[in-house]
């Protein structure tokens, strides 16, 4: 079976990358989903809208001479929406713990070093 333009077929996740998804297509190889067509709008890492392993629609672009497939699953009529988005707010209140600590580090420090100016200047 030959895999021609235009034809929606099914396919699984096989790698993730910033740039795109690869999808492997059972008997007719792997092909890239660029980023620009994962979702409708904009997608900035495609890992927060698809996982590895899992099973999509997608819908051939192209088919260049070498056999690659350029491919497409917002075409295919797939929608695709962003996974829960608990984990970003947890690495977010992770950050500003982070923040608030080296803050009063920065405090902290600064208030010692500043009494320590004050007694070698006192005492010599």
């Amino acid at each position: 079976m030959s895999v021609k333009t235009g034809e929606i077929l099914e396919g699984t996740v096989t790698a993730i990358k910033n740039f795109g998804v690869f999808v492997k297509i059972e008997g007719e190889g792997e092909g890239l989903v660029h980023v620009s067509k994962i979702a409708n709008g904009y997608v900035k890492d495609p890992g927060e809208y698809l996982s590895v392993g899992q099973k999509v629609k997608v819908k051939v672009l192209n088919v260049g001479e070498n056999g690659k497939m350029d491919l497409s699953i917002k075409d295919a009529g797939e929608v695709i929406k962003k996974k829960d988005s608990s984990q970003p707010k947890e690495k977010e209140d992770k950050q500003s713990d982070f923040e608030q600590k080296m803050s009063k580090f920065l405090k902290e420090s600064q208030q010692k070093s500043s009494d320590l100016k004050k007694r070698s200047d006192r005492y010599g």
